[in-house]
């Protein structure tokens, strides 16, 4: 009798667990710039990511954002492309995500997040070069403003 109740709520409990997992816990977005994009893992690859959220065009302190690309998906090629060059040319980007939450990536199987990339938006493609917008935005070049030269004698280092 013990062992048909110890049975009964095991199978209770593992159903409950997997009956409670979302593919949509929680939807969002997040706005930065894009500091590590990989392909790793060791028994399935997948593409995962950091972006250094920014605000007002500041960067913010706190923790990147980690996402990954979702391996149960095959229409994320343009994006995983888009992605490299956004790594490659400091663009400010805007990422559509959705987080899992339960089993459904337990043995991060489609990636080592449980934030999957849904979209990419690129928001500036100038957003790492400040000098091509100018000051204040009015002038679209770049200028010197002073020269600061430093000449190192190594006579006086050895004193």
């Amino acid at each position: 009798m013990i062992r048909k109740l110890f049975f009964a709520l095991i199978l209770t409990a593992a159903c409950l667990s997997l009956s409670s997992c979302k593919e949509n816990y929680s939807n969002g977005e997040k706005v930065g710039n894009l500091i590590e994009f990989t392909e790793k893992g060791v028994w399935w690859n997948s593409w995962e990511g950091r972006l250094n959220m920014t605000q007002t065009g500041m960067n913010t302190s706190g923790e990147p954002f980690s996402f990954s690309f979702d391996n149960d998906r095959d229409d994320q090629a343009e994006l995983i492309k888009l992605m490299k060059q956004a790594q490659v040319e400091g663009w400010k980007l805007k990422i559509r995500y959705h987080e899992t939450w339960g089993l459904k990536n337990i043995f991060n199987n489609r990636g080592e997040t449980d934030y999957f990339v849904d979209d990419v938006t690129v928001l500036d493609k100038d957003f790492a070069n400040p000098l091509k917008h100018g000051m204040g935005g009015a002038n679209r070049s770049g200028k010197v403003i002073d020269t600061i030269y430093v000449v190192i004698d190594k006579s006086q280092l050895k004193k």
